[in-house]
């Protein structure tokens, strides 16, 4: 969120993410904790990138 990479991630009961990146975008729905996952290594390998290309 910091890095402007998701704008909001809010497990439902059901056990699935409700993913937003940003404000006006719409709502993803991730199946279970291994799609969560899989998106936080998406946004740190992101991040990664934009800082080897700013050093």
């Amino acid at each position: 969120m910091r890095h402007q990479l998701l704008h909001a991630a809010v497990l439902a009961p059901n056990g699935q993410w409700l993913v937003q990146h940003r404000v006006n975008s719409p709502v993803h729905v991730l199946d279970g904790p291994t799609a969560m996952v899989d998106l936080a290594a998406e946004i740190q390998l992101r991040i990664r990138t934009t800082r080897n290309r700013t050093r």
